[in-house]
Order: structure tokens, then C-alpha cells, then sequence
């Protein structure tokens, strides 16, 4: 499924939303004057930072040496565009990548989908370029799965039982599927079911295969490069709802890195390339493939994220 209309949405409930959302407030330390919705560089150049190794964090797995693995020959090809030393960072949870870029210990980061804005907002992120394939299709839909013979074949079926979600700043792991539940289908957390948190997508899934959750909200893009490890088994997990496609992790630096080093960090990833990588080979098994760096804006890729956080009274204030 393209991505030709990102304002359609996990349901009709949620299509009634207004179409333009305001900018999103910055924290108090970072600047906008360009109204991009982003973070700044410092007018300061003392307050640049240049450092001597660069810190990179994919967004949270269940096994981080896997994805180690996977993004080393980007890193190696990084750290030759840059010229600095360029370090995997394996991150525990989204609030955790949040915090080490606000701390200054996180310098280029993939943020998933629901995090991206929290992360804009309280961690100076730039976010700039996402996965693609080579025709430009990008993204991902959140779906609801079950397993065969645990007696859910339809949403309502839910009504009762747990209902696995990721974590709070997930799009598709949590915010999505909340609002639909709540909007189209009247079905109020903890009052219509029992939402548990796995964590991650991957502990989702695992625990629907495994007959641990009776029903999860989960990417299917996640889903997809499990199956092509043959982590979990197709005839394991059984897709009860499928949304409209989002947009996918979001890869950028934090806001005052030297520009001439943001600039190099931008070039590693638009000069690479995925012919016979092991990017190539992980992410490749997604739906659409994804093959490429393609450039993005924050303000206009990530607008159907911020309508469902209004939907949902998200905060974007930082803690």
C-alpha cells in the first residue's frame, strides 16, 4: 500500500479530525524561527558540539546485537564520510533514546514513528530522511493480531480480554489502535479490556505466536522481518484489522551538532549504498521494500502522527 493520502487514517472516527495542526511547542531551550517544526541550529557556534565519536541508536528492539550487526557497514560507511569514529548505541526504550539526546549522549538517531514528534519537541531532533523503496513507496500499517483458536475473529471479541500494546509513545503500537477503539469501535481501556505493555513490537508478536497475549497492536513492518527470519511462523499470528499506511522511523541528528558535521552525517546517508548490505537484507522484507534513504519533512510527513496525538490529548511537554 502507497502512501498517496496520509490523512486517511486508522478509521472513519478518526478522519473527522481537523486536517492542519499547529506547530508544536518546542521545549523552552530549543528555537524555530523558520516555522519548520524543528529545532534550530544555535545562532552560539560555542554552542555547536563537534565530538570525536558519534553515538547512533536505532530505535528499540527485542535483540539490539541483531540490529548491531545490521547497521555496520552503514556505521563504517558513516564514520569514512565524516571522518569520526561512529558508535552502535542499543537503546532499552523509546523514553530512554529520548533522554540520551537531550542529555547530549545521543548524536544520530532512527526514532520510531510515535516517538518522533516527543522526541523533536524535547530532544532537539531533526529528523530528515526515512526508509523507501526505490519507487518512493514508504511506510507501514499498525494491525491488530491474534492466534488461531484463541476466539477473536473481529475487533469486539477484544471486549473482556488483555490487549497487548507496546509502549505509551508508539504509534502503532499504542496511540493508533487507542484511538480507534475508543473512536470507532466505543471501547474504553480498561474498561472494555485490559491493555498490557510488551515494550516492543517484537515482544508483541512473540507473545501472540506463544499464546502469551490473546490479542496485539503491532507495525506490520516489524511483523514482516520477523517471518523473513523465521522468528515467528505466518500460521502463528491471524491479522483481525490492518490501518491505512504511516510513516515509518524517522532517521535525523540532534539540533546542534557542527553544521559542517550535520551536513557530512546527512551526506553518509543519501551516499550509501544498499546493493549486497545487510540493510538491504533486513529491511528489504518490508512492505513496501525498503531500499533507499528518501528525504522527508518533519512538518508535512509526520502531520497524521500529530492529528492522532490531538485525537488522544498527547502532550508533547518534556519531563
Amino acid at each position: 500500500m502507497s502512501v498517496k493520502n496520509l490523512a486517511a487514517i486508522t478509521g472513519a472516527a478518526l478522519l473527522s479530525m481537523t486536517s492542519t495542526i499547529s506547530a508544536s511547542a518546542l521545549d523552552a531551550r530549543y528555537k524555530d524561527a523558520d516555522g519548520d517544526m524543528v529545532a534550530d541550529a544555535p545562532v552560539n557556534p560555542a554552542e555547536f558540539i563537534d565530538p570525536s565519536t558519534l553515538i547512533f541508536a536505532y530505535t528499540p528492539v527485542e535483540d539490539p546485537a541483531v540490529y548491531a550487526k545490521v547497521w555496520d557497514g552503514f556505521l563504517k560507511h558513516m564514520e569514512k564520510v565524516t571522518g569520526k569514529r561512529v558508535q552502535f548505541f542499543p537503546v532499552q526504550s523509546n523514553a530512554a533514546q529520548i533522554e540520551a539526546m537531550r542529555a547530549g549522549r545521543l548524536h544520530v538517531a532512527g526514532f520510531n514513528t510515535g516517538s518522533n514528534p516527543i522526541a523533536v519537541a524535547c530532544a532537539g531532533f531533526v529528523p530528515f530522511t526515512m526508509m523507501a523503496s526505490k519507487k518512493d513507496e514508504f511506510g507501514y500499517e499498525m494491525e491488530i493480531i491474534t492466534y488461531p483458536g484463541s476466539g477473536i475473529n473481529k475487533i469486539e471479541d477484544i471486549k473482556g480480554k488483555k490487549l497487548a500494546f507496546t509502549s505509551e509513545t508508539s504509534n502503532s503500537g499504542f496511540k493508533a489502535p487507542s484511538a480507534l477503539l475508543e473512536q470507532e469501535f466505543k471501547m474504553v481501556a480498561k474498561k472494555d479490556y485490559e491493555p498490557v505493555f510488551s515494550g516492543k513490537h517484537d515482544n508483541s508478536i512473540i507473545g501472540v505466536a506463544n499464546k502469551d497475549y490473546p490479542a496485539a497492536a503491532i507495525a506490520n513492518s516489524v511483523k514482516a522481518r520477523m517471518l523473513a527470519r523465521n522468528v515467528v511462523k505466518a500460521d502463528a499470528l491471524k491479522v483481525i484489522y490492518k490501518s491505512q499506511t504511516f510513516p515509518t522511523t524517522g532517521y535525523g541528528h540532534v539540533f546542534n551538532l557542527k553544521p559542517e558535521l550535520a551536513a557530512k552525517v546527512k551526506e553518509a546517508f543519501f551516499s550509501f549504498n544498499w546493493e549486497g548490505s545487510d540493510l538491504l537484507k533486513e529491511f528489504q522484507t518490508s512492505e513496501p521494500p525498503q531500499e533507499k534513504f528518501l528525504p522527508i519533512n518533519f512538518k508535512t510527513h509526520w502531520e497524521v502522527v500529530r492529528q492522532i496525538d490531538k485525537a488522544l490529548n498527547v502532550s508533547y511537554a518534556c519531563k
